[in-house]
């Protein structure tokens, strides 16, 4: 059995060199060793912790390594970035405890005699240095140390925001959202379910504007809870949601729902339907497809019909023949840093291909809208040219579709799209736009 820190930091080096996405290869790695509740848990934190602040644990360790970082072995470096954090960040962990663990690890995952020595002499200048002004070559590069996330990601978001707005949505990235749980009011009511799961151990509180949602804290497995088997609640956050009441599915509507998985917008949609109605939910891959079904059963939502599907590739049989028609289009997912923090350190050049894929998938799912019908766009990112940018190309080219502006709650009544900013409005970053097609 290994302990916390040695599978953080093994999973940790798997991430960057498989390029696996931390969320799976944690849940991994706590099984393959065994852990229990309470040190899985920390070791998930140590994992989070690092990748929310790498680049600045990489400039704290680089200014006292007389190596340059990228030449010593992974292993030894994420050694180090746990370590590093624990220092850094964690103070229930003794220092010495933190520094003798991670001289052990590099005994035991670097061949190199020296690596050892070289962990425990970092880590103790680490220490005994006294917290540095952080200074980049510039505001940006300065923002980019501070916050970990990579320049040109920085740059984009100072030039939406300007430098003020760019740092507070960059701050807000690095800290940890509360759970966001939608109520399911075919079976049970916001004020039961509150009261279900306090009873459970978790903490419950209504959200402040969105009515039917619970933000939740120390649930520990949700999965375990007894409202949760019930179908009591889904997990969905508001943002998301919020994408589905723009769009407005009502009772007996046809409905569909084009890249449906996990199933969040599917499972709003049916509850502004009141479980009366059709709705088709797709997905390209049939594991989520299966993943479709098993949460509609859990929900007894019925009216789903979860379908293996591509949203790009024309299904004749469903031309002009749904009143609302949601496309929440594969994207970057430059929204969501706060709950994915590895999503950050992508590589910037495959997501130019991006507003092409976005494109064609809203090209073939506008011929399923009937006339007078709603198209919804939505993504789970704040890049301008995979939101904006995909609907205005989309309405110069189909004439028969115009924006609808809509309103929502405590927002008000926005006009035909909204952008949600996790620094302003307190959800997942994200877009919506709702279009009308002619009558």
């Amino acid at each position: 059995m290994g302990s916390a820190r040695e599978t953080a930091a093994l999973a940790l080096a798997a991430c960057e060199r498989q390029g696996a996405w931390s969320d799976v290869q944690v849940k991994r790695a706590v099984r393959a060793a065994g852990l229990d509740r309470r040190d899985g848990a920390l070791c998930a934190r140590l994992c989070y912790g690092v990748l929310q602040n790498r680049l600045l644990l990489d400039w704290r360790l680089g200014r006292v390594c007389s190596m340059r970082l990228e030449k010593l072995d992974l292993k030894v470096l994420c050694d180090l970035r746990v370590a590093a954090y624990q220092l850094l960040f964690l103070d229930k962990i003794p220092p010495s405890a933190a520094v003798n663990e991670a001289v052990e690890l590099a005994k035991r995952h670097s061949r190199n005699p020296r690596a050892a020595g070289l962990v425990n002499g970092v880590l103790r200048a680490l220490l005994r240095e006294e917290p540095p002004e952080i200074r980049g070559r510039d505001e940006i590069e300065t923002l980019s140390i501070r916050y970990s996330h990579p320049r040109w990601l920085v740059e984009g978001f100072a030039q939406t925001l300007g430098l003020e707005g760019a740092e507070a949505l960059l701050k807000a990235d690095n800290e940890q959202p509360p759970t966001a749980a939608q109520v399911n009011t075919l079976k049970t009511t916001p004020e039961r379910l509150a009261e279900e799961l306090r009873a459970a151990g978790a903490q419950a509180q209504p959200h402040p504007w969105l009515e039917g949602c619970l933000l939740l804290t120390g649930t520990g497995d949700l999965e375990r809870l007894e409202p949760f088997r019930r179908g009591e609640l889904y997990i969905q956050d508001p943002a998301s949601r919020l994408a589905v009441l723009a769009a407005g599915p009502k009772p007996g509507m046809r409905v569909l729902d084009c890249c449906a998985a996990p199933g969040g917008k599917s499972f709003a949609a049916a509850l502004l339907m009141e479980g009366r109605g059709e709705l088709i939910s797709c997905d390209i891959h049939p594991h989520k497809v299966q993943l479709l079904a098993a949460g509609r059963d859990r929900l007894g939502l019925d009216l789903i019909s979860p379908t293996l599907q591509n949203a790009a590739k024309r299904r004749e049989e469903w031309a002009d023949g749904f009143d609302v028609v949601l496309t929440d289009v594969p994207c970057s997912g430059l929204g969501i840093v706060r709950k994915k923090p590895d999503i950050r350190y992508k590589d910037p050049e495959p997501l130019a291909g991006l507003p092409r894929v976005q494109r064609s998938i809203l090209d073939n799912c506008a011929g399923y809208v009937r006339p007078g019908g709603v198209l919804a766009y939505s993504t789970c990112t704040l890049l301008e040219r995979e939101n904006g940018g995909v609907v205005d190309g989309f309405l110069a080219d189909h004439l028969d579709f115009v924006p609808e502006p809509f309103v929502l709650p405590h927002l008000g009544e926005q006009p035909g799209r909204v952008t949600f900013w996790p620094h302003i409005h307190g959800t997942d970053g994200f877009f919506v736009a709702k279009l009308r097609r002619k009558g």
